[in-house]
């Protein structure tokens, strides 16, 4: 994809049938009351999905401060675009050859390595990422691998999710869907979601694969789900934002966004935050489907690509304006803005009153969370699409010019 204008996210966008009954008022809820929280939360030093948690929040414990510095880098391919999950002291990354490796945390050492349709190796009989890539060139993509009882999922640009067992990198199960994957899966409970660009939503069962039931969107869904409760959210090319009940796929919930988008939605005090290609950052209440706000940059107006972080207080959001902005949760005004010298299509992680936000100047910002004052940055030499994932005092994000990096505390002089 073309990351300045995004052409095939538009192409594949038009092509979606916005229904014309969805109501541009509000959310239409199927049923009375507020659904209850999700009490899911990883283990502090991991970040095992994209976003971390069942509610993309994007906000972790601890980070490497605010002078990041380089730990090890290790090459993968041509381009890492999704973000790693961590788990258990391992890192999970995908790249573009059709690469899927488990790494040791402290020093990158590699475990083991997957390619569809290959047996895995242990590291020392692998071929070079050149050589993979000759294999299955372009496979994985900008799906993030999940990490949940033993297993890893992720899908790719075949339509084809994965699910391959952490100790041995041998695949346990694969499920087709009808066209490329770019969502990323979440897992909760006995659960696997997972979007597709066959304009189809489904829940699988973890264990074996198998589908437990699917449901027709208007547009492929190229967003990660969010969950609260016992509703799954999702976004996508046909401009809604979709509730729906995590037992059957019912519709619960409806909400016109105005616009396609390609950010995830997050979930934090009873409302859903998403960008959208129209400019817009939305605040949705998910218990009354009341639009709580919407923000519009007064002088700059581009597309929102990345999803948000969502503390307690606000909501970080960076853009294809080059800006990250800073919102107050409640009301959406601007706390903040920082600009940087080139777009943002990766998604800022928020730890212990910092912001990581990567940029396509091959740079990872460090900003203040309270004041958006830059407070440090690691520049990695290529851009980043790739969003941070934070485990401890590490951080891992990958680069489009296919290496994988993680950072540190700066060392103590």
């Amino acid at each position: 994809m073309n990351r300045e204008d995004a052409p095939r996210l538009r192409a594949a966008c038009r092509r979606s049938r916005v229904r014309e009954t969805a109501l541009a008022g509000g959310l239409v809820l199927a049923a009375a009351g507020a659904a209850s929280a999700i009490t899911e939360e990883p283990d502090e030093r991991d970040w095992p999905q994209f976003r971390r948690d069942p509610a993309l929040t994007g906000v972790a414990p601890a980070g490497p401060g605010a002078s990041p510095a380089l730990l090890w880098t290790v090459p993968l391919g041509f381009s890492v675009e999704g973000s790693p999950a961590i788990a258990g002291g391992f890192v999970y990354a995908t790249a573009l050859p059709g690469l899927l490796v488990k790494l040791d945390l402290e020093d990158g050492a590699e475990q083991w390595r997957y390619r569809p349709g290959a047996s895995p190796a242990a590291p020392e009989r692998q071929e070079t990422a050149a050589a993979a890539a000759d294999f299955e060139e372009d496979r994985f993509g900008e799906s993030s691998p999940a990490v949940a009882a033993g297993l890893v999922f992720v899908g790719d640009l075949l339509g084809v999710l994965h699910a391959v067992d952490t100790e041995t990198g041998i695949p346990r199960w694969t499920f087709a869907t009808g066209a490329e994957i770019k969502a990323s899966p979440v897992v909760v409970g006995e659960s696997v979601f997972i979007g597709s660009y066959d304009e189809r939503f489904y829940a699988l069962d973890r264990e074996t694969g198998e589908e437990k039931w699917s449901v027709a969107t208007e547009g492929p869904v190229h967003g990660t789900p969010a969950l609260q409760g016992d509703r799954v959210w999702i976004t996508g090319c046909d401009a809604v934002l979709r509730g729906l009940r995590i037992t059957d796929g019912a519709e619960v919930g409806r909400f016109d966004s105005g616009a396609y988008t390609a950010a995830s939605p997050a979930l934090g005090g009873g409302a859903l935050f998403y960008g959208t290609f129209d400019n817009e950052v939305l605040s949705v209440e998910a218990d009354t489907g009341e639009l709580r706000w919407r923000y519009r940059h007064p002088e700059r107006s581009f597309p929102f690509y990345a999803s948000a972080a969502v503390t307690a207080d606000l909501v970080v959001v960076a853009g294809r304006d080059r800006m990250v902005h800073a919102l107050d949760r409640e009301t959406g005004e601007a706390h903040w803005t920082f600009r940087a010298g080139a777009r943002f299509d990766s998604s800022p992680a928020v730890a212990s009153g910092l912001v990581y936000a990567g940029n396509a100047d091959g740079r990872l910002h460090v900003l203040d969370l309270e004041t958006g004052e830059k407070r440090g940055e690691f520049h990695a030499g290529a851009p980043i699409m790739s969003s941070p994932a934070l485990s401890g005092d590490r951080l891992v994000f990958g680069t489009q010019d296919g290496a994988l990096f993680a950072l540190g505390p700066a060392p103590s002089r």
